[in-house]
């Protein structure tokens, strides 16, 4: 993948998760600067995503710890690095960690 599929394609990603804290039903804020995405919990905790152009990855920082999310173009979503689970069932599960209720992100 080259720098400039990447890129739209970790955009959109972003653009996507943004909706989908929008459409979960929980109060999770969320700012956008720089290229990263930071949600913010009632309780002060946040979860940090980000693009690692070089890397062709998506990184995510939560309480949990620091995933690394490589793009599977077979079934075209974001995968946990070495083939693992996909990318919105980890965050919601790492946002329902943080938030103190169940999160779903479509």
């Amino acid at each position: 993948m080259n720098e400039s599929d990447f890129d739209q394609l970790a955009e959109d990603t972003m653009v996507a998760i943004e909706e989908a804290i929008d459409d979960c039903g929980v109060d999770i804020d969320y700012d956008t600067a720089g290229g990263i995405l930071t949600l913010e919990f009632s309780n002060g905790s946040q979860i940090i995503i980000n693009k690692q152009a070089p890397l062709t990855q998506i990184w995510v920082a939560a309480r949990s710890g620091g995933f690394h999310f490589d793009f599977d173009a077979d079934a075209e979503c974001w995968r946990l690095q070495g083939g693992g689970e996909e990318l919105f069932s980890c965050l919601g599960r790492y946002c329902s960690e943080q938030a103190g209720e169940e999160v779903v992100l479509k």
